[in-house]
């Protein structure tokens, strides 16, 4: 039975661990420029899969862009370089995490900004339309057609 615990266990260990994709031969001598690479791929979104970093994708575009970020990084470039000239070809999309700015503000409070004036608009419509009705008093006609049908709800009901 412990057998079977243990294995069941390291199964579900071994699932839960992240899944690279990154090839052997792809891998840089020097620890820490691999380290890096690591890191800027991890930030970076695989175009083709779009929900996964390129260090966790299989797809090809996902390997050229970690074998682009390695060869930026053996070139001397800094990892905001790297991750500058990926955005600058790819668009910034291909950032898993996107950097704040105005063009993200508007496309996200805009959802936002949309409520607050369909329900300000609502709100608006709805007291002047309450108040035009409010008052406006029945005509003589509309009285008597009101107290009929009271009259035979009364004579139905008793």
């Amino acid at each position: 039975m412990r057998r079977l615990v243990a294995t069941l266990a390291l199964i579900a260990a071994l699932g839960a661990a992240p899944a690279h994709a990154v090839n052997p031969d792809e891998i840089l001598d020097d620890p820490a420029l691999e380290d890096r690479a690591r890191d800027i791929s991890a930030g970076l979104r695989c175009m083709v899969c779009q929900n996964q970093s390129i260090d966790d994708s299989d797809a090809e575009l996902a390997r050229d862009l970690r074998v682009l970020v390695r060869d930026r990084l053996v070139a001397g470039d800094t990892n905001d370089e790297v991750v500058a000239y990926v955005v600058d070809r790819y668009g910034e999309f291909v950032l898993l995490r996107p950097t704040f700015s105005a063009r993200n503000a508007l496309l996200w409070g805009t959802p936002i900004i949309m409520l607050l004036l369909g329900g300000t608009a609502a709100f608006l419509f709805g007291r002047r339309h309450s108040r035009s009705r409010a008052g406006e008093a029945l005509t003589a006609e509309e009285r008597a057609r009101v107290a009929k049908i009271l009259d035979e709800g009364e004579r139905n009901d008793g």
